[in-house]
């Protein structure tokens, strides 16, 4: 969501005002895009990782900003919920040792976090949906204190015309239910990954990131159980979406759209296509002024950030002031460890950017709409699900992933000169993942069926196996 807002009240003046500022900087983007005026160089990456706070009988505890106080830490920062927190990498440029480096700050990152949170008896876990977390934890009380979550609350409820949210996933058990607020949110949490590659590459890098949607969600899902229910494999793509269910404008160019979703189309030519898009097809959550801002398009940088495509296109700035763009790929839950969420980036940098410079573009090859329903299917049955791929041809997705994948994004990972030893490491633990079909959701189920249906029992066995750190194809059961 971004920094802090001054005010979570507004007028319709605000609103009018917003708007015009929104489209005069959309105007000044598409010249941006026209003249290139974007910061060009090497391939960077990062990430941002969601976790829970939990105390030690693996209950969410809202403490969020007693954590965040005492680690005086910039890359720390709220979440929607007081029980989660937000890590941030530094973007790191994508060769040689850059995935060991990553690593590493992320290992320090976390263990520096945890020792703050066991400071006032609390503990970390990073994992897609917490299987302890209850309706009683999912109230506005448990709300992070900035104002743009409560702002992001009461305007959600103001274009749903006072109309509750209504939670209705199907999978291997049924959930139903309604609520006034938007906190079913923050019961979802994600390892999102950034890449940063050059203007002239990043249409067919976003549009590659979206095709590979689905074996990735697959590949790395993590969030089975909610309120006790065994719902999707991954289970957060669903409540996420049905959390903040909010349509575009009734008349959008682009037909119907989700505020939060797939989307409803492949860029053409220019990833200007997306903020066009934004402008014309979704009415504006946050009305913030805010002219005073150092970094121009902020209003219309703003406005983005509330428009939650699964692969969502950023704008940033460097300390100089030069604007550059990056891909943020958000299919991939928490967890299970760090060393797999640093092997689910690995594979995807190197899968994304090989087949962004495949001809004929795999775009070309398989419909938007296709791309769409495999994600989906592969959201809600993981490493068993079937896949269309771009022969046209209906797939096992984990034998897609092992036979086909694994060795593409090999390829891209040589090809930026990522060091072999590394290579071998993380897609090695992508390769065992595959081979034994055991991903966070499988596990889940796998102790469940032998252990019983103990969301507590779980949830310890989970973070017992999680503390010592090795990769959850290793997770004995």
């Amino acid at each position: 969501m971004g920094s802090e807002i001054p005010s979570h009240h507004f007028h319709k003046s605000d609103f009018r005002a917003f708007e015009r500022r929104l489209r005069a900087e959309t105007d000044e983007l598409q010249q941006w895009f026209a003249d290139n005026e974007f910061l060009e160089g090497r391939t960077k990456g990062g990430y941002e990782l969601e976790a829970w706070i939990m105390d030690r009988d693996c209950r969410p505890v809202s403490v969020n900003d007693e954590i965040i106080k005492r680690s005086n830490d910039v890359h720390v920062v709220p979440e929607l919920a007081k029980f989660n927190l937000e890590l941030n990498s530094e973007p790191y440029v994508l060769e040689g040792d850059a995935l060991r480096s990553m690593h590493d700050e992320f290992s320090r990152h976390w263990q520096y976090c945890n020792d703050v949170a066991g400071s006032i008896d609390t503990q970390l876990l990073m994992i897609g949906i917490l299987p302890t977390v209850s309706e009683q934890d999912l109230t506005v009380e448990n709300m992070s204190n900035w104002q743009r979550y409560r702002a992001l609350n009461e305007q959600v409820l103001r274009l749903r015309e006072g109309r509750p949210l209504k939670l209705d996933i199907q999978g291997r058990e049924h959930l139903q239910l309604s609520q006034y607020d938007v906190m079913l949110e923050s019961a979802a949490t994600s390892f999102q990954i950034h890449l940063k590659v050059n203007t002239d590459n990043i249409a067919r890098v976003y549009n590659a990131a979206r095709v590979i949607s689905a074996p990735m969600v697959a590949l790395s899902a993590n969030s089975p159980y909610f309120f006790g229910k065994d719902l999707w494999d991954e289970t957060r793509i669903p409540l996420f979406e049905q959390s903040v269910a909010l349509r575009g404008y009734d008349d959008s160019p682009c037909g119907p759209v989700r505020r939060v979703g797939f989307g409803v189309a492949y860029v053409r030519e220019s990833m200007f296509e997306c903020f066009k898009e934004n402008l014309e097809c979704y009415p504006v959550l946050l009305p913030v002024s805010l002219e005073d801002e150092a970094e121009p398009l902020a209003h219309l940088r703003l406005h983005n950030g509330t428009i939650w495509r699964w692969n969502r296109p950023l704008i940033g700035f460097n300390e100089r002031g030069e604007a550059h763009l990056r891909l943020e790929h958000r299919v991939v839950p928490a967890g299970p460890t760090i060393v797999d969420g640093i092997a689910n980036a690995a594979f995807f940098y190197g899968l994304v950017l090989t087949l962004s410079r495949q001809s004929p573009p795999p775009e070309q090859l398989l419909s938007f709409d296709r791309a769409r329903a495999n994600f989906y299917e592969a959201a809600r049955h993981g490493l068993s699900s079937c896949i269309t791929w771009l022969d046209g041809k209906e797939v096992s997705t984990r034998d897609l992933l092992l036979q086909e994948l694994l060795p593409l994004s090999r390829r891209g990972l040589e090809a930026l000169g990522i060091d072999q030893d590394d290579i071998e490491h993380y897609l090695g633990i992508i390769e065992g993942r595959l081979e034994t079909s055991q991903n966070g959701a499988a596990w889940q189920r796998a102790y469940v069926a032998k252990h019983g249906h103990d969301m507590y029992a779980l949830t310890m066995a989970y973070q017992e196996n999680h503390q010592k750190g090795r990769p959850v194809h290793e997770w004995p059961i």
